[in-house]
Order: C-alpha cells, then structure tokens, then sequence
C-alpha cells in the first residue's frame, strides 16, 4: 500500500484503485477483502488524499497551470487583434483623406501656399 501511495509501484501501473493494491501486496482478492484493518485504511487515505497519485498530482497541477497561462494569453491575443482593427481602420481613413487631399491638390492647380512669417524680432545672421 505504501508503494502505492508513494507512486513507486512494482507490479502495477500505479493507479490507487484495490485491484492494484491487492497485486502489489501478492495477495489474492478474496484475502484483501477479509484484510478490513487494511481496506479502511485505504479508504480513509484515499478520502484524504484523493485518487491520484503524487505524479498524477503534479501533472494536474501543470496541466491546471498551463490552461490558465493559455487562457490569459488567449485574452492577451484578442486585446491586440482589437487593437490591430481599430489601427487598421483608422490607417484606411487616413489613406482616403490623403487621397482625396492629393486629388484636390490636383485639380486646384492655380493654388499657392504663402508662408506664414515667423513673429517676433528678426534674427541676425
């Protein structure tokens, strides 16, 4: 029961369920059934600890990690492509205004731009 528990098996695949405890313990059934000490035991180990095993545990607990670490990357992937449509939106909008300024621009051929001065006293070169 101890191999068991502790995930290091020798005649099973390792699960914590009574047909491998009784394999590990090269008993035959009917013996594990009359071993009521044993069984309760194992009951109340397993009301404890749960049925998974220390590897099992952790894989869990990695498995746990990496559906969370997902799930934000996830959220962090759906903030950019938002991001990325508001951009390219706004880039097309841009586009268009500066297209339409061009073709303004070239048909107002007659327009001239005057400078404006600058203010203030003159500075001396």
């Amino acid at each position: 029961m101890t191999r068991l528990f502790e995930g290091r098996p020798q005649r099973t695949d390792g699960r914590l369920t009574k047909e491998n405890l009784y394999k590990e313990a090269q008993v035959s059934r009917a013996t594990m059934n009359r071993a009521h000490t044993i069984l309760a035991e194992w009951d109340a180990h397993l009301a404890a600890h749960g049925k998974a095993t220390p590897g099992e545990a952790k894989r869990d607990a990695a498995i746990a990690d990496l559906k969370q670490r997902l799930t934000k990357k996830t959220q962090e992937c759906t903030l950019l492509e938002n991001k990325l449509k508001a951009a390219q939106t706004a880039i097309a909008a841009l586009f268009h205004d500066n297209e339409a300024l061009r073709q303004q621009l070239h048909k107002d051929t007659a327009t001239t731009v005057t400078p404006i001065r600058p203010r203030g006293p003159r500075q001396r070169q």
